[in-house]
């Protein structure tokens, strides 16, 4: 039976300590930090997209411009004031 709802995804945050040589990360060298939502804007603005990073209680960490170009720019949101 297929669900009628639709649900964001959830995903993992990992932190990586240590000096990393490779591209393989290795479960002792990292940690879960949290969890994440992630959106994207297909609607592009002249070339660009937006990529909303939230977390688990849908409040915005990250907003991600990304260009077509390939040049991106962040915007981080820090709530602990």
């Amino acid at each position: 039976m297929m669900n009628d709802n639709f649900e964001d995804s959830i995903f993992r945050e990992v932190s990586v300590h240590g000096n990393k040589k490779s591209n393989v990360i290795k479960a002792n060298e990292s940690n879960i930090v949290g969890f994440a939502k992630i959106s994207i804007n297909e609607e592009s603005h002249d070339g660009v997209k937006i990529v909303l990073k939230k977390d688990k209680n849908d409040n915005i960490k990250e907003i991600k411009f990304v260009c077509s170009c390939g040049q991106t720019k962040s915007v981080l949101l820090d709530y602990n004031e």
